[in-house]
Order: structure tokens, then sequence, then C-alpha cells
């Protein structure tokens, strides 16, 4: 899962952390990763690892249609701006 720059993996953090109803602990507990750095993610100071990339993908595909949606939001529009 690779993300185009223009769009922010902060935002695609944030909103699926929301859409889960979990806290930034408790979403870093599910990567296991820490609470800092799950902040730093939201915050843009750091980007997730191609690891944690791959665990958020998955948490998205079994999320249903709300995470298709943000599949389709944020993995097809970067796919798309790498083509051309």
């Amino acid at each position: 899962m690779e993300l185009g720059k223009s769009l922010k993996i902060s935002n695609l953090i944030r909103e699926l952390r929301q859409q889960l109803d979990l806290s930034q602990e408790k979403f870093a507990a599910k990567l296991g990763v820490s609470l800092r750095t799950v902040n730093r993610w939201e915050n843009e100071s750091t980007v997730p690892s191609q690891m944690a990339l791959k665990l958020i993908e998955e948490m998205l595909r079994k999320m249903g249609e709300p995470g298709k949606r943000l599949l389709k939001e944020y993995l097809l529009k970067a796919e798309q701006r790498e083509d051309s």
C-alpha cells in the first residue's frame, strides 16, 4: 500500500481510527506500535512503515463498505497519480 505524496496518510489513519471508534492508544495496540507513533503519524511528523501500512490496509479491507470507500479514496487516487 503506497500513498501519493499529496494524499495525506495522517488523514487516512485518523479517519480509519475514528470509524473503528478507537483511541490513539487502542489503535496503536492493534498495530503493535506505541501511542506516540500513532500520534506522530496523525500529526505528520512521521509516516508508517511498510509493515504498518500493510496492517492498516488489512484493517480497511475487513471493515466492509466503509473500508472500501477509504481504500478507494486514498489508494486508487494514489495509483492513478502514479500511472499518469
